[in-house]
């Protein structure tokens, strides 16, 4: 208990000295005795003020986690929240959500869980290193530490206490850090963050009050504005938060399984900023045929949509999830499931589909490596170490040619993120070896055929420079469709320089002869205009003036 001394004052009747009680005596001696009947008159005695100091106990009610929490109001939730706000000197709004519960069994404690509802300042700008502990831990309601580590980095924006009656207070904070006892705590508030996190995803929006049609004077229906859908207040947290939980499913395989079903990402078959899909959606939608989860990892959704990747997905209906955080490439490289369906990454080798006739497939594969034998050969040695081989894909749509990754290399998305990196050592800027890639040249494209025809049958002729350049052109095509750079930018100018030149059918790049201009005569300047001195400017009297 915590007391306070507090001052007051009472009024206190005066005692009086020895000499001042005798000469009452003789005062009493001297008066006349009266009968009994008569009512004697009692003085009132004489009161000071008089200061006296008590102690009062100023923590009465008990502390907000040892309450019962069907007593507890959601405003105090909140208040208790930015109290915990408060202290560590920053605001982060409102709780999205609480968890309140004891655990009892071999370890008790007691324990509120805050999930935030806007972004710490620290996490923001990624530096995780400087977020601080959310969790106050509590021995016996004595305060141990307000920067306890308690969860792991992936959940350091929970806020909350831990009050628990097991652990010794006469140790230090190291010592209990190795704590058999902290351990077991650890492992249960992470379960029930993870389960508070589940149930703000699973919460029910509220259904909207359905309106009376309105009539006109005509009897004809009023078509009303039809009212924004309601976005789930799940999608709202996990755009700020999304990030920390794909770090989870890395950081924490324990609970791996968990967290991925709280995942949400944009697909080819999402419409709209706020809507996402789950992988159990995901995976409820597969065709039948289907046996892996489709991925395509980039910058943008919008580029991800209209990608030559895409055109054989668009045309099965198969649906395609977008992976645009740079923690996603990570993610998939460490998890590379999910409920035993692997993750394909469709920009790179060995995409098949399992709808199309196998035997059939693989008659047509063999006619058109044999008939376009004479152009990837070309081409393999003309590009060099440019591309690691030339093939004919199996799943271009519209696009003459695109740049893959192979099936265990980095995609492109990667080599970005790769090349990014702010403190990358033993490298020098802009000293970055670009991959080489796999050429898929789609066999029915006119551009490869035409290409293909404009060979000469004699493997010793030369080529002429305009097939060269075509074929180089059509390289930074398959590049840039492919999400990769173009690898040398001087003669890739200069091929597209012979292109113009041979569409405009200009002969010499010489520059005309400079012109030699006449002199021109100087022009009169105009008058300037000089504005009246405005400090002897007298107004003429109104009266004076013929109106």
């Amino acid at each position: 208990p915590v007391s306070l001394r507090v001052t007051k004052t009472i009024q206190v009747p005066k005692e009086k000295d020895e000499f001042e009680d005798d000469e009452e005596k003789k005062d009493e001696g001297d008066d006349i005795e009266v009968s009994e009947d008569e009512d004697v008159e009692e003085k009132e005695p004489e009161m000071e003020e008089v200061a006296t100091y008590e102690y009062e106990q100023i923590n009465t009610d008990p502390a907000i986690w040892a309450r019962d929490k069907d007593e507890i109001t959601d405003e105090e939730y909140q208040d208790f929240y930015m109290v915990l706000g408060k202290s560590e000197g920053t605001m982060y709004g409102q709780a999205e959500d609480w968890t309140h519960f004891n655990a009892e069994g071999n370890i008790n404690f007691k324990s509120i869980l805050y999930l935030p509802s806007e972004v710490p300042p620290a996490l923001q700008q990624g530096n995780l290193e400087q977020m601080k502990t959310g969790l106050r831990l509590y021995v016996r309601k004595v305060l141990i530490s307000d920067e306890f580590d308690l969860m792991p980095r992936y959940l350091s924006f929970i806020k909350g206490v831990v009050d628990s009656d097991d652990l010794p207070l006469n140790v230090n904070r190291e010592t209990l850090q190795e704590s058999k006892i902290i351990k077991i705590i650890k492992k249960k508030l992470v379960r029930k963050a993870i389960e508070l996190i589940r149930n703000l995803s699973k919460k029910e929006l509220p259904e909207d009050e359905s309106e009376e049609a309105e009539v006109d004077a005509d009897g004809n229906v009023i078509v009303k504005e039809e009212k924004p859908k309601k976005v789930h207040p799940y999608i709202t947290w996990y755009k700020k938060f999304g990030l920390s939980l794909k770090m989870g499913c890395i950081d924490d395989p324990a609970n791996k399984d968990k967290l991925q079903k709280l995942l949400r990402f944009k697909s080819s078959k999402t419409e709209g900023v706020d809507e996402y899909v789950s992988l159990e959606e995901y995976v409820a939608r597969m065709n039948d045929w289907q046996k892996e989860i489709y991925i395509y990892p980039g910058e943008s959704i919008k580029q991800l949509k209209e990608s030559s990747f895409m055109d054989a997905f668009i045309d099965r209906d198969v649906e395609v999830l977008f992976l645009t955080d740079a923690i996603d490439e990570y993610y998939v490289a460490n998890v590379r499931e999910f409920d035993g369906k692997k993750f394909r990454d469709i920009t790179k080798e060995g995409v098949k589909f399992s709808d199309e006739d196998e035997d059939l497939a693989k008659r047509r594969n063999k006619v058109y490596t044999e008939k376009f034998r004479p152009l990837t050969k070309y081409l393999k040695k003309l590009y060099g170490t440019d591309v690691q081989r030339v093939t004919i894909s199996k799943r271009l749509g519209k696009a003459p040619a695109i740049i893959s990754s192979s099936e265990w290399g980095q995609s492109a998305n990667m080599e970005r993120i790769m090349r990014a990196q702010a403190f990358a050592h033993g490298m020098a800027p802009g000293d970055h070896n670009l991959p080489a890639g796999i050429m898929e040249l789609n066999p029915r494209h006119p551009f490869v055929i035409k290409l293909l025809e404009s060979l000469p049958e004699d493997e010793e002729t030369e080529v002429p420079q305009s097939v060269k350049d075509t074929a180089w052109i059509l390289l930074d095509m398959a590049t840039m469709s492919g999400g990769f750079p173009i690898r040398d930018p001087k003669k890739y100018a200069a091929r597209m320089t012979r292109v113009l030149q041979s569409n405009l059918g200009v002969e010499s790049l010489d520059l005309a002869d400079e012109i030699d201009p006449p002199e021109e005569e100087d022009e009169p300047e105009e008058p300037a205009f000089d504005m009246p001195d405005m400090e002897n400017f007298e107004m003429p009297d109104l009266e004076d003036l013929d109106m």
